[in-house]
């Protein structure tokens, strides 16, 4: 079975969602839905979902000049899940960090 949960996601965009909204985000497997996302986080974390939602980013192309020449390639495509949890319901990021 595929891990459904890759990293949270640690910006300061996020960390206003977290204090303001009670929201998280995670970036999470790219064929992941809805339902996966919210019983992962349920099962992690042991709190109670409210609502996901979703967004895809494709890979862009970039190009590099050098010295020694052009190279050319391609950034990974992801899915970022921003979950929406219960009232009272809280994350601690970095509690398991020692």
């Amino acid at each position: 079975m595929r891990e459904v949960l890759y990293k949270p996601l640690l910006t300061e965009k996020m960390n206003n969602l977290n204090e303001g909204l009670n929201k998280y985000g995670f970036v999470v497997d790219i064929h992941a839905n809805k339902i996966s996302i919210a019983k992962a986080i349920e099962e992690k974390f042991n709190v109670k979902v409210e609502d996901v939602n979703t967004i895809r980013y494709e890979g862009k192309m970039k190009t590099q000049f050098r010295k020694s020449g052009r190279f050319s390639g391609k950034t990974s495509r992801f899915k970022k899940a921003i979950v929406t949890l219960k009232e009272g319901q809280k994350i601690d990021l970095f509690e398991q960090v020692q």
